[in-house]
This record gives C-alpha cells, sequence and structure tokens, in this order.
C-alpha cells in the first residue's frame, strides 16, 4: 500500500491545558479519496480537522501529510506545506469581487501561475467565472462555497480538509456542494471533510469515521455505514450493544 497523504496518530488537543476535546483519535486519508469524519453533536469533530490545520493547539499524538511531520507546523503555514482548510465560516471576502479573491488566494505563487491557475478555477467552476467582477458577498451559499473551494485549490494541495461545508445551506445547494466536491475528486484531488448531513456526505465518499467523545469510534466504507446500526447507536449517544455473556 502506497504511503497515505495523511495520517493522523493517536492525536489529542483542544483550547485549554489539560483540558483535551479531541482525545487520541487516529484516521488515514489514502491517495485520491475522499474521507468523512462524522459524529454526534458535541463529539469534537471540528475541533479534530482544525487540530490537523495547526489551528487547535496540540498536546499529543502526531500528524503526518505525505509521510512529513506538520504536527507542531502553525496554521499559517501549512499551504506552503500542502495543506489547505476551508473553514465553515469566514471562508471567503465578501466585500471583494469573486475574482479579487482568488488573486488574494493566489498570492504566494508566482504572477504566471496564478494567472494561470485562476484560469484552471474559471474552467472547473463556470459560476465563478460568470459572476467573476461580483462581490462575493452577493453569491448564493453554494456559489459561496464554490468560490471557498475554489480559493483552496488555488494552491494546488496535497489534501483539501473541509469543515461543515453544507452548514446553512438549502438542500438544494447542499446538492450542489457535495456535487462540486464529487467532481473535484475526480481531478485527482484528496479531501478529507467534517460533516453533519451524514447522508450527503457518505453518499460521496470512499470511507469514513465516526467520532464520539473525541476519538475515533467506528470507521468503514461510506457507502455502507448508512445502513450500519452501530453507527446509528453512535448518533444517538449509545454505547453498542456487547454480546450476551461478556464482560462490558
Amino acid at each position: 500500500m502506497s504511503e497515505p497523504v495523511l495520517q493522523v496518530r493517536d492525536l489529542v488537543a483542544g483550547y485549554e491545558p489539560g483540558v483535551p476535546i479531541v482525545r487520541g483519535a487516529s484516521i488515514r486519508v489514502d491517495r485520491g479519496e475522499i474521507v468523512v469524519v462524522l459524529g454526534p453533536n458535541g463529539a469534537g469533530k471540528s475541533s479534530f480537522i482544525k487540530a490537523i490545520a495547526g489551528l487547535v493547539p496540540v498536546s499529543g499524538g502526531q500528524v503526518l501529510l505525505g509521510g512529513q511531520d506538520i504536527t507542531e507546523v502553525p496554521a499559517h503555514k501549512m499551504v506552503s506545506m500542502g495543506l489547505a482548510f476551508v473553514p465553515q465560516t469566514e471562508n471567503i471576502f465578501p466585500l471583494m469581487s469573486v475574482e479579487d479573491n482568488l488573486k488574494t488566494a493566489g498570492g504566494i505563487l508566482k504572477p504566471r501561475v496564478a494567472t494561470e491557475r485562476i484560469a484552471r478555477m474559471y474552467q472547473t467552476f463556470p459560476d465563478l467565472k460568470a459572476f467573476r467582477r461580483t462581490n462575493a458577498g452577493n453569491l448564493s451559499g453554494g456559489q459561496r462555497q464554490m468560490l471557498a473551494v475554489a480559493r483552496a485549490l488555488i494552491v494546488d494541495p496535497k489534501l483539501l480538509v473541509l469543515d461543515e461545508p453544507s452548514a446553512g445551506l438549502s438542500p438544494k445547494f447542499v446538492s450542489m456542494v457535495f456535487a462540486m466536491l464529487s467532481e473535484v475528486r475526480k481531478s485527482g484531488v484528496t479531501i478529507l471533510l467534517v460533516e453533519q448531513n451524514a447522508k450527503a456526505a457518505l453518499a460521496i465518499g470512499d470511507r469514513a469515521y465516526v467520532l464520539v467523545e473525541g476519538k475515533d469510534a467506528h470507521e468503514g466504507v461510506a457507502s455502507e455505514l448508512w445502513n450500519d446500526p452501530v453507527v446509528a447507536e453512535l448518533y444517538l449517544g449509545q454505547r453498542p450493544h456487547q454480546p450476551s455473556g461478556g464482560d462490558a
């Protein structure tokens, strides 16, 4: 098996010393996959991927990106390491045009490369080209997420990480966003996402992990997990049934 794009080993993280939200979670993401992180409210999903992206202090464990240890890398250096993070909110500049948003995201690139990448984003996301002179704040919810993803892809990352990409969207725009992510994966981009809309995420994912109380409690093939009774129990905050006669 080839080296994973991302490997997280026994990660412990939280905002305050001695009060971990993530309590020893481990996952792996292989090249070209969409891997989904699910879990009930308060499971630590968003804190987990923010810790991976350098936004939540890590007190234990290890994060490897392409085999390189990025556990202590600060958030502002993650892009140059190959990890692009799309937060749930404040992921675009609403008072700037679509094109200026993309130019800003490409600011770390050489001008010629940035121009080529922006042109590629317009080919990938025709809506953005049609609205390139429009202030991003005037886009629909689905188009804003499209722009946020395009901004992240400008740098040609090894891994695209998204926090709740469907949050606050109508069902129509939820479908648009997940169809977009499916197309992005077809272009060869590896994706890790946290999502509360389990059904929509599992429909496009390859594998999924369920976090409970800050730790990976279950994993499997995405297409099989929707009907997995263990997942239902975990989402309800219950422990899986123990075999009769065994110790709890």
